[in-house]
Order: structure tokens, then C-alpha cells, then sequence
């Protein structure tokens, strides 16, 4: 029988985990038995994982809308609930439309709509953090999409200015005094300015907002996650940049999504 085959070595790995207190110890035994190649290889990521690394770093994916996004030490970690929001963009991409991946992180949200909307899409994706580009770079390749690092639209060739339909915007939404509250795998793990929202958690939505309307094609969409809590003040912050912005959740996934169409 191989090794990774052994009931007893697997109930060992989930002891483990569960000693160091993963609620999905037995899913997490499962996904890290399968991605080590050799019994020192195994030990190695339970100790990481038990040590408190994020399990999508000790194994260097995550699974998101079904696809499988390579995520390096460091780099945010895509949510599931942001699924919701990758849906949601992908239903107002039509053929050949130009869409923007802002904050793209590991590219998983523009990864998801290119492989979701059916038809061919202009793809362009930015994001501040080296190490994220290098990530979404190799999640996004084979799509034709141009990936650039930068700060939000400094980052974008002034050619997609007033052309964008779908523009995705995760931008971080924590309030910097909960980033304290986060658990240990985000907050010790990832990088701060993937969490960090600002005082109220919509410091960098207002950037986004404020310049939206230079970059979006009339009738074009800006869409961005937040937290329930917030969205009252997301949504006013989409009004106050003069786009035509509406609220939806997904109370499974825990998801809100606001939608903010430039008229």
C-alpha cells in the first residue's frame, strides 16, 4: 500500500492539524496528503501548517471557482466568497469586452471570469505588489491578458482610459484597527496592504471610485466586495463619484458585492 494510502498516517496528519486547532482538519489532511511527493515533503508541510502558515501557501494553490490559482508565501489568498463577485463581473462581460482586474492580487478574479464568460475577453490586470504580479502573471497566462504592476490606474496603459466595461476592484475593506482581529493565517501571512482598508475600511475604495468614471466606457460597471457592515458606506462613496450603484449578497458565501454603472 503507498504510504500516503495509510489510514494510519492520514488519521495522524488530521490528529495533528486538529491539535493545532485547523476546524477542517480532516479536509486540510486530505489536500496536503495529496500534494506532498514524498513522506519528508508531507512532514514538512504539516509542520508549516501547524505552525500557523495559510494552508494555500504550504501548498502554493488555492481552489477558487473551480479553478486552481497558484499563490505564493505572502500573497493574499483568494476567499471564497469572492466568487460572488468574480460571478457577477462575469455576467456583464460580454464578447470581447475590455475588463479590468484592479487590485488583481493572484489574478484569481479575472482568471475566473475569463473562464467563465463563454467568449473571448480583453483582460488587463494591475496590482502594487510584486509578488502578486508574478502570481496573477502565471494565473493568467495563456488568456492574452497584459498584467502590470503599479498603483490602481498608474498602473494602466492611458490607451484603456474610457473604454473599460467591467471594471473589478478588490480592494482591501478591513478597518485598520480590526486588522488586529483577523486570524492569524491573514494577519500574519499576508501582505498589509491587501487587508488594510484605513480608518473606516473605504480609504482605497475612494480612490477607486474618484477615478472610475475617467476609465469606464459609458454603461460600463465598476463592482467591488465589501463587508455587510459597510455598504451602506460603500455604496454612498459609488454614489458620491456620481456612477448608478446598487448592493447585492450572497448570505451563503457571506458575500456583498456593490455594483457601480457609470450612466
Amino acid at each position: 500500500m503507498p504510504v500516503f494510502s495509510s489510514a494510519a498516517l492520514r488519521s495522524s496528519v488530521v490528529s495533528r492539524l486538529r491539535a493545532a486547532g485547523c476546524v477542517f482538519a480532516e479536509d486540510e489532511a486530505r489536500i496536503l496528503l495529496t500534494a506532498a511527493a514524498t513522506p519528508a515533503e508531507l512532514a514538512a508541510m504539516v509542520r508549516a501548517r501547524a505552525e500557523g502558515r495559510p494552508l494555500e501557501h504550504v501548498v502554493g494553490w488555492a481552489e477558487f471557482a473551480g479553478l486552481r490559482i497558484a499563490v505564493d508565501p505572502g500573497v493574499f489568498v483568494p476567499r471564497r466568497r469572492s466568487e460572488f463577485l468574480a460571478a457577477a463581473a462575469a455576467r456583464l462581460t460580454g464578447p470581447g469586452a475590455l475588463v479590468v482586474d484592479l487590485c488583481c492580487g493572484s489574478g484569481a478574479l479575472g482568471a475566473a471570469v475569463t473562464a467563465t464568460a463563454g467568449h473571448p475577453v480583453e483582460l488587463y490586470a494591475a496590482d502594487l505588489d510584486p509578488a502578486a504580479v508574478r502570481c496573477a502573471r502565471r494565473n493568467l497566462a495563456g488568456t492574452g491578458a497584459r498584467i502590470f504592476e503599479g498603483d490602481l490606474f498608474a498602473a494602466l496603459p492611458d490607451a484603456v482610459r474610457g473604454r473599460v466595461e467591467v471594471l473589478i476592484a478588490n480592494v482591501p475593506y478591513v478597518p485598520t484597527g480590526d486588522l488586529e482581529l483577523l486570524p492569524p493565517e491573514a494577519r500574519l501571512h499576508e501582505a498589509r496592504p491587501a487587508l488594510d482598508g484605513g480608518a473606516d475600511g473605504l480609504d482605497v475604495l475612494r480612490r477607486v471610485a474618484a477615478e472610475a468614471p475617467g476609465w469606464l466606457a459609458a454603461g460600463g460597471s465598476l463592482l467591488f466586495e465589501t463587508s455587510e457592515r459597510q455598504a451602506a458606506g460603500a455604496l454612498a462613496v459609488a454614489l458620491a463619484a456620481g456612477l448608478a450603484a446598487v448592493v447585492s449578497r450572497d448570505e451563503e458565501l457571506d458575500a456583498t458585492v456593490v455594483t457601480a454603472t457609470r450612466p
